[in-house]
């Protein structure tokens, strides 16, 4: 009973969290921003992110597929838990849109540009805060244009960041159990700062 009341608490906290901040983003937009946003949304969508996906694989012939492969590990990871909650949660979105299947809680977009800026990050650590930038930009302009609420893009981004961390576990641990026949480079390797 009284962890239901704790979650019950900070559900309460966080709604109202939300809606101070969409007030904030909605009274700070500008006329200007918005195609910005709609663009940085944009990013978000499916056929963008396999376009980068293919870039990654063609950018570097020798780590860039392996790359590929976990990002889409990690996407159909992160994509299956987003969509389970989002028909658990039905929550309404800020602009008064309610449907189950496109809930507001969590944001797909943050979940997926998470998850593909994680992967990323790892691969190519020198570019990691760009990475992080533009995933928090696709974020931002989710909430800027009044789609989500500032509890689902942060736990949209964490779902992201998780399944990414589960994709790379779970495939580099399965690089590293399969018997060897040639010397492979490894799929992620650290690279240097």
């Amino acid at each position: 009973m009284r962890v239901l009341l704790l979650v019950m608490s900070l559900l309460v906290q966080a709604q109202s969290l939300d809606g101070l901040v969409r007030t904030a983003v909605l009274d700070a937009r500008r006329p200007g921003l918005d195609p910005v946003m709609k663009v940085a949304s944009d990013v978000g969508k499916p056929v963008v992110v396999f376009g980068i996906l293919l870039a990654v694989a063609g950018f570097d012939p020798t780590l860039g597929p392996a790359t590929a492969r976990i990002a889409l590990a990690a996407l159909l990871g992160t994509n299956l838990a987003v969509e389970s909650v989002k028909r658990i949660s039905f929550r309404a979105r800020p602009d008064g849109e309610h449907k189950r299947s496109n809930a507001s809680f969590p944001s797909s977009h943050a979940a997926n540009a998470f998850a593909l800026a994680a992967i990323l990050a790892r691969r190519w650590r020198r570019w990691a805060p760009a990475f992080v930038a533009v995933a928090s930009l696709v974020a931002f302009s989710r909430m800027y244009l009044d789609r989500h609420w500032l509890s689902d893009v942060l736990v949209g981004a964490a779902l992201g960041v998780f399944c990414a961390w589960a994709a790379v576990r779970w495939l580099w641990g399965w690089a590293e159990r399969r018997p060897r026949v040639r010397a492979v480079p490894h799929p992620m390797p650290d690279s240097g700062p």
